[in-house]
């Protein structure tokens, strides 16, 4: 039996985190979640397989998901995962989540069920 697909949550509300890690967790996939993006860059440097998708808040303290993409980008080992961006406020608007070059973005709040066909689809 194939292991299931691995991704890595980022978010900093922790309802809205756990709330995602329970859903996906209930789809089959494997879950793990950091609260910003310091803190995804410490688990995916952990890790010695990488996620099949990051799940990616853009508004978070620390360091946010612009930043983290712009790491992201960088790193030959980390940059081909692909990323779904959840996002709400002027960190939401489509046209600058564009230049991201993430594969999926989705406004919150945002339905379940197109969520969870997003990452079906990026999976």
């Amino acid at each position: 039996m194939a292991s299931p697909a691995r991704i890595l949550v980022v978010e900093d509300d922790l309802a809205i985190r756990e709330t995602i890690a329970e859903l996906l967790q209930e789809e089959g996939y494997a879950v793990s979640c950091a609260a910003n993006g310091a803190e995804a860059l410490d688990r995916l440097a952990a890790v010695d397989q990488p996620p099949n998708l990051i799940v990616l808040d853009l508004m978070m303290p620390i360091m946010d998901g612009w930043a983290f993409r712009s790491v992201q980008r960088d790193d030959p080992r980390l940059s081909r995962i692909p990323v779904l961006v959840l996002s709400a406020g002027h960190g939401g608007d489509s046209r600058a989540v564009a230049g991201l070059g993430v594969e999926g973005f989705l406004p919150k709040p945002f339905d379940l069920a197109s969520f969870v066909d997003a990452v079906h689809r990026l999976c």
